[in-house]
């Protein structure tokens, strides 16, 4: 016993243990000092400032679409507008197998299988709490679908939204054009502030190219979150003590264009199952009163959300549906390019009013045998320029080209606007092609193809060979023939409007350099001569023309898609129909005071008279009033 009572020492126990409490508590209450101190510090000291970031944290600034504006025609009919329509979304953060979501929603046909993988790129890309669009516009049977489905798809839900809608759709899809999502490049080139609260923008047409005034400003307003950022049901009121108000969105401008939906539906029906285009101007302002291409397509389709096989098929249709023939279709102009080089030879003395020539069927230059030949295989006999207006004597116009030359060719129809864009208010315009010795040394790389022959020259007298111009630049150029050389810049927009205020602003016409023929007559002389064409007693298309209750002038054109051997001959019966010759006519009237000048081309379609002037009769007489019965 006493050997354990000398090795516990009891008193040496109780100072070790007092003195660990001291300890111990000392170490608490200079801890709890701390956090006090720092309690007291953001409670009453730093109050103001945390309060400040708190309530930043619960109100969130959130972007508010703008209402895009309207686009009419000239008489204020609706061509492209907003529609209510349920749109179908998935929030990213409320959903825990976004695959197995998306895989299910296909297989009710809800969404497009194919189009998974892009809806899985947009889940990653912006925040977990924002919607992603799965589908555009829903049916009403989808909605119900959908609606029975609902439990099964938390994260997913149907929201009313507005979409953009084309009442006339493939009416007039190439010249007002279409709205589609945002893409990367496009993320890249607009105002990301504008564009804040926007999953669109105008991609063709009219469209695009007055996305500026279209789409409007966005607002904004506060928005009450959760933690994680996600807004929850509450009313800001009461939480937002001295936030500003909230912004409303500024809607995007009315815009009213020049085109009469009555001439563009008359158009559109009138090529229907051909492929070609109509363009359609008032002479004395430029402004386009028709522009149709056919086939055309849906553009209501791109609105609502095309899917990848909608898309590709309508890519790889062979007849282009999605392709602006009336502005980038360029096509040899054939014998509609006829009127302005009797001007042009006229000017320059090249031919006179008087001179006549003996059309045999062909024409050889000299010291060659190969036959330039006319598309009368008789021939037309002795004909002046007048004559070879009205029948469309090729030999006539071979006979001048050999005295006017390529260069002044290319300097007179340069004046009419072939070959060079006309700048038209609408994306995508291709200039053409009107050859001269200089063209060609810098279309051709090689020396040994640079060089111009007078063959060459020939061919171009009758708007073949290298020639190629644009459906709208014969437009214009039809127009200045109409005004005896007046020209006025192409565009399409007449005004645009605020929907807050009313105030308008309007298109000025835009007057661009004459056509330099110095003597009025001759105006006057290839006028008539192009009257005749269509109410004369020998006109290639009277009988299109005669009967008319108004005066009209026009002049047709074919224009060859593949060469015929010499000793081959053309036979409209027996060749493939892709490579037929393309029909086109111009016209304008009234004669004496012109309203209206129109371009028509119908590819394959063989015959200028026949097939493309009956159509340009078709749109003049509605716009100038006369109905099925006066005719």
């Amino acid at each position: 016993m006493s050997l354990l009572a000398s090795i516990k020492d009891h008193h040496s126990e109780r100072r070790l243990f007092l003195a660990r409490v001291i300890f111990a508590a000392v170490v608490a209450s200079i801890l709890l000092g701390i956090v006090v101190a720092r309690l007291v510090q953001l409670q009453v000291f730093d109050y103001e400032h945390f309060a400040e970031r708190a309530q930043g944290n619960r109100i969130r600034i959130e972007a508010v679409p703008p209402i895009r504006g309207l686009i009419l025609d000239r008489k204020g009919r609706v061509l492209a507008e907003n529609q209510p329509a349920y749109q179908l979304e998935l929030v990213p953060e409320q959903v825990d197998d976004i695959d197995d979501t998306l895989t299910r929603l296909a297989a009710l046909d809800l969404i497009d299988a194919e189009d998974i993988p892009r809806i899985l790129s947009l889940t990653k890309r912006g925040p977990r709490f924002k919607p992603v669009t799965l589908k555009l516009r829903m049916t009403d049977k989808e909605v119900a679908h959908f609606a029975i489905q609902r439990p099964r798809f938390p994260g997913v839900d149907f929201r009313p939204r507005l979409i953009r809608h084309y009442p006339d759709g493939p009416t007039v899809a190439h010249a007002v054009g279409y709205v589609g999502a945002l893409s990367e490049r496009d993320l890249q080139t607009l105002d990301p502030a504008r564009y804040s609260a926007t999953g669109q923008t105008g991609k063709t047409g009219i469209e695009y190219s007055f996305e500026s005034k279209l789409h409007g400003d966005p607002g904004y307003r506060h928005v009450v979150t959760n933690a994680r950022g996600r807004v929850i049901a509450a009313d800001t009121s009461e939480v937002s003590g001295s936030l500003p108000a909230d912004a409303q969105p500024v809607p995007g401008m009315n815009v009213y264009l020049s085109l009469d939906l009555d001439l563009q539906k008359i158009a559109y029906e009138s090529l229907l199952g051909q492929r070609g285009a109509v363009v359609a101007i008032d002479p004395w302002s430029g402004e386009i009163l028709a522009l149709v291409s056919s086939p055309s397509f849906d553009p209501n389709l791109f609105a609502a959300g095309l899917s990848q096989a909608q898309f590709t098929a309508l890519q790889n249709d062979l007849d282009q549906p999605l392709f602006d023939r009336g502005v980038r279709g360029t096509y040899p102009p054939g014998s509609t390019i006829k009127p302005m080089l009797a001007l042009a030879a006229l000017e320059t003395g090249a031919t006179n009013l008087t001179r006549k020539q003996l059309c045999i069927g062909y024409f050889t230059l000299p010291n060659t045998t190969h036959r330039y030949r006319d598309w009368k295989p008789q021939g037309h006999g002795k004909v002046d320029l007048h004559d070879a207006l009205e029948q469309s004597c090729d030999v006539y116009f071979y006979e001048i080209s050999v005295d006017l030359g390529i260069d002044r060719m290319h300097e007179y129809l340069d004046q009419f606007g072939l070959g060079r864009l006309s700048g038209i208010d609408v994306p995508g315009e291709k200039a053409g092609i009107n050859p001269s010795r200089e063209w060609k040394e810098k279309a051709f790389s090689n020396p040994a193809n640079q060089r111009w022959f007078h063959g060459e020259t020939v061919i171009a007298s009758i708007g073949q060979g290298y020639m190629l111009t644009t459906p709208l630049q014969l437009a214009s150029a039809t127009a200045t023939l109409a005004t005896r050389g007046s020209r006025f810049k192409p565009h399409l927009v007449a005004a645009w409007e605020d929907p807050l205020t009313g105030e308008r602003t309007l298109v000025q016409p835009e007057r661009i350099a004459d056509v330099a023929i110095s003597n009025e007559f001759y105006w006057e002389n290839v006028i008539e001569a192009m009257h005749d064409v269509m109410q004369g007693t020998r006109g290639t298309a009277r009988a299109v023309g005669t009967g008319a209750p108004y005066t009209m002038a026009g002049k047709s054109g074919t224009a060859q898609v593949f060469s015929v051997a010499q000793e081959e001959k053309y036979d409209e019966d027996t060749i493939a129909e892709r490579l037929r010759d393309h029909a086109l006519f111009i016209a304008f009237a009234p004669v004496d005071n012109p309203q209206i000048a129109v371009a028509v081309i119908v590819e394959n379609g063989s015959s200028g008279s026949r097939v493309a002037a009956p159509i340009a009769r078709a749109v003049m007489d509605k716009y100038l009033g006369v109905d099925d019965a006066a005719k």
